[in-house]
């Protein structure tokens, strides 16, 4: 099913508004989200190359706007295979170093068939990092910092995922809807 970009967009807000803010599963999300300071840039071409690009180029957009807090890079006709995809993320962390980006953003990785190492794909863990689509998420970590010094117990939020995960459950969690 093809979709326009506004298309894939509106998914990927609706899932960061229901998923990862609603269920408090990053609670550095909402802030910039409910401000606008998110940007969402879809890459439909394939190719790794193409990938890497966009990555560098949306780096340069970040130095160079900053009132864009983060962004999102969406491949929602790319990166189906989840290794496939860990392979582009590995990558990407080691273009932002060959760049010279390395400490000053970083890259956090969403899939709709993420999979944690050492864990059961029924697991609903896994859900607190499947997306709608592939995409990669360059966060600027002078604002990560800032976030996690304020926050009261930054070590303990992996451990409160998981278990809101869990309470909500694998079924209630294949059925959501973006």
């Amino acid at each position: 099913m093809i979709q326009t970009h506004e298309e894939v967009i509106s998914q990927t807000k609706s899932w960061i508004e229901k998923v990862v803010i609603g269920f408090n599963f990053c609670p550095f999300a909402a802030k910039p989200f409910k401000e606008g300071k998110v940007f969402y840039k879809v890459e439909p071409q394939s190719g790794l190359n193409s990938s890497l690009q966009t990555l560098v180029r949306e780096c340069i957009r970040l130095e160079e706007d900053i009132s864009i807090e983060t962004t999102f890079i969406i491949f929602p006709d790319n990166y189906f295979e989840f290794e496939e995809y860990l392979d582009l993320v590995d990558i990407s962390e080691q273009l932002l170093k060959k760049e010279g980006y390395e400490g000053i953003f970083q890259v956090a990785s969403f899939h709709p068939r993420y999979l944690f190492s050492g864990s059961d794909e029924n697991d609903p863990a896994n859900y607190t990092n499947k997306s709608p689509f592939p995409m990669l998420h360059l966060l600027r970590e002078v604002s990560l910092e800032a976030a996690i010094k304020k926050h009261p117990d930054v070590n303990a939020i992996p451990e409160k995922n998981i278990a809101k995960a869990n309470e909500l459950g694998l079924e209630y969690l294949k059925g959501l809807k973006f």
